[in-house]
């Protein structure tokens, strides 16, 4: 049948399937083993949804499984890209993956601490940043006592690192 005896209101919408954390083209997918299990917990919740979700008109039913599928597809994909990056593995007197770093920014008089997490685990509520922030590639490789230098629409500003902990006592504040 033509497309155009086809009523307007009968016509399906695509789900808007929200994008996940950006994450650029050709940079590995670092994860912590935290962040790892709550992919596979996610995944867990969205296949529970979509083998409990009761709706009786058709159609809902349809669109619901659509958005579930194709949540489940992105989330896919995250996990088998994801690479554990463990701190055990990498120098502990530096700020790398993983770590939960205290700083100062210039004259500041508060200090902050923040966990540098893979994408899907940045959530500014916890102070966990992306490993692709600005604010955590500017900190990468450096040391207690070394400075920092971070540009900021053509500012740059000086972050003093202060404590570097990994581990089970790394949780920020």
């Amino acid at each position: 049948m033509s497309r155009g005896f086809v009523r307007e209101g009968d016509q399906e919408e695509a789900p808007v399937i929200p994008p996940r954390a950006a994450l650029p083209n050709n940079v590995t997918n670092y994860v912590t083993q935290e962040g790892f299990e709550a992919l596979k917990s996610e995944k867990i919740e969205l296949l529970h949804e979509l083998s409990n979700f009761e709706k009786t008109d058709e159609r809902e039913k349809r669109r619901k499984s659509a958005e579930i599928d194709g949540k489940l597809n992105l989330l896919n994909e995250r996990i088998n890209s994801a690479r554990i990056l463990d701190a055990k593995d990498q120098n502990l007197d530096e700020v790398r993956f993983g770590a939960t770093v205290t700083y100062k920014i210039d004259s500041s008089k508060t200090p902050v601490t923040l966990k540098i997490v893979g994408v899907d685990e940045a959530n500014i509520r916890e102070k966990k940043i992306a490993f692709i922030a600005p604010i955590a590639k500017a900190m990468i490789g450096k040391k207690v006592g070394e400075i920092a230098r971070l540009s900021l629409g053509g500012e740059e500003r000086e972050v003093v690192i202060l404590e570097i902990v990994y581990g089970a006592k790394s949780k920020p504040q």
